[in-house]
């Protein structure tokens, strides 16, 4: 495969459009994933509020102080 059919099938057929858009998504959530345990990292001092939420906060918590 050149590079010729590489970029018909990436950028002029459907298929490699959709592909494209799911390699785009799945390097930006990765990207967020690390962001957000490097910021967790930094801030691992910092006391939650109650209006504080998490992408990775367990539901356990929230149970106990029921």
């Amino acid at each position: 495969m050149d590079f010729g059919q590489l970029y018909h099938f990436l950028f002029e057929t459907f298929e490699g459009i959709g592909c494209l858009i799911a390699i785009g998504l799945v390097i930006s959530i990765i990207a967020c994933i690390i962001m957000e345990r490097r910021t967790r990292k930094r801030f691992v001092s910092r006391e939650a509020d109650e209006d504080d939420w998490s992408f990775f906060d367990d539901d356990d918590d929230e149970e106990k102080g029921k």
